[in-house]
């Protein structure tokens, strides 16, 4: 792992969830590789201002969705089954981003945008059943 920190201050939102989120994106998106070792929770807990409680919960939660393998005296992994994104998606979501920032378009508002195309392409596609 690199020396500069790899996760920003947590929002004002749950600081867990951010943790977790922050990381997620990391490891699904191919940034933090597979057997790549996490920072100690005490260490991400000094970097983000934030309780060890905090980043042990969002770690607990990156391991139940099987992206972190955590052993005693061994730290905290990316799991080798940890699964990234395919590389045509990575690649529109970096064209968007790119897009926005051009723009001037705001982080919070595309991600918001996105939530909702998703939900909305989301609800056609369960009305409509699965194909024959």
């Amino acid at each position: 792992m690199t020396a500069s920190p790899i996760l920003s201050a947590a929002d004002e939102g749950s600081p867990t969830q951010d943790i977790y989120r922050q990381l997620r994106g990391l490891i699904v998106s191919g940034q933090l590789g597979a057997n790549e070792r996490l920072p100690t929770v005490r260490q991400a807990a000094t970097d983000l201002g934030v309780a060890a409680g905090t980043v042990a919960k969002a770690y607990k939660m990156l391991e139940h969705d099987g992206l972190v393998v955590s052993r005693t005296a061994a730290g905290t992994r990316v799991a080798e089954s940890a699964g990234l994104l395919p590389a045509s998606v990575l690649k529109h979501i970096r064209g968007l981003v790119a897009e926005a920032a051009m723009t001037g378009a705001g982080q919070d508002d595309v991600i918001d945008v996105l939530r909702a195309v998703w939900r909305a392409e989301a609800g056609e596609v369960a009305e409509a059943g699965p194909k024959p």
